[in-house]
């Protein structure tokens, strides 16, 4: 299931960069950046939980470079991170940084936002994150402290400043080249969002995609198979998942297989509850010949099944 490369256009700019922050000190380390396409970095976030020595970075984060503007592409699991992508992006140019985009507010995705105050950027996510924020907000920051410990320093939830309705597009100008935002109806949470830059074509899903990494349910599973049969037909070069490695030339493996372990949930699922079978039967027999194809299948696939059972019972 591993995705495509197309070596033209892959290689790696490994950037040493400091770590700087409060008492949260660390040894300058790596932080590589794939050039993902023209004018297109990312950093590959580790397929493992958030932990002190990680600094929660442990999903893809990035930017996209135009004329005038730079726009980022969330911004990592903690302060921390947020400053290593920031270093990394004055590494590579000057140019102001205009937008800050979050894909969806999951701790691993936001909560570097505070890294980036001091450039004043406009502060962008879907309609919905602000409702999402509120409800999570005390539990993701009690949690994420306990897991990054020292590393959580600086640390603290930036909300969104504009926001992305569902079915309305909101296209912005980084100069010499435009990206597309666009917001979905619940599917990975009620309130995800991708960024297609037109010029490469390069879609960044967010966590509409995993790749290698089990996905994590935590919205509706009719509704995300709805956004990947989506996300199926944009006209795309490379697309860059929100954990695991980008796919190239218009590769959709990775997508694909994603829809077969769905699909293989709800198929399993709906024929439990047909039978008037538990949840526990559930989560003990439903797709579980998929755990070979995943990492992490142990830590989420029994939450997916429960996530499923739980809105399938009702349909």
């Amino acid at each position: 299931m591993l995705a495509i490369v197309n070596k033209t256009y892959f290689f790696t700019l490994l950037l040493l960069i400091p770590a700087l922050h409060g008492c949260a000190e660390t040894e300058a380390t790596d932080y590589p950046l794939t050039a993902a396409a023209e004018g297109i970095y990312f950093h590959q976030g580790a397929h493992e939980e958030a932990t002190p020595d990680n600094h929660g970075a442990i999903a893809n984060i990035g930017f996209i470079v135009g004329e005038s503007c730079v726009a980022v592409v969330d911004t990592g699991g903690s302060y921390l991170e947020g400053q290593q992508l920031r270093n990394a992006i004055r590494n590579i140019t000057e140019t102001p940084i205009c937008y800050v985009i979050n894909t969806h507010v999951h701790p691993d995705h936001v909560f570097g936002n505070a890294a980036f105050l001091e450039d004043n950027p406009v502060f962008i996510a879907h309609q919905r994150a602000p409702a999402a924020l509120a409800g999570r907000q005390p539990f993701y920051e009690e949690s994420f402290q306990e897991l990054l410990g020292d590393a959580w320093q600086g640390t603290e939830f930036i909300p969104a400043s504009k926001l992305v309705n569902i079915d309305q597009p909101l296209e912005l100008d980084l100069g010499g080249r435009i990206i597309k935002l666009e917001s979905y109806p619940t599917a990975h949470t009620d309130h995800d969002l991708t960024v297609l830059d037109k010029k490469t074509r390069t879609l960044w899903t967010g966590d509409l995609l995993f790749v290698d990494r089990t996905p994590a349910l935590d919205g509706s599973i009719n509704g995300w198979l709805d956004a990947m049969q989506h996300l199926l037909k944009i006209d795309v070069e490379v697309m860059i998942p929100g954990h695991g490695p980008i796919s190239y030339q218009g590769d959709k493996t990775a997508l694909e297989s994603q829809i077969r372990y769905f699909e293989a949930i709800r198929e399993g699922v709906r024929s439990i509850i047909n039978d008037l079978g538990t949840i526990e039967e559930a989560i003990r027999e439903v797709a579980v010949d998929e755990a070979d194809n995943w990492l992490m299948f142990e830590e989420y696939h029994r939450r997916n099944v429960t996530a499923a059972f739980v809105e399938l019972e009702w349909e």
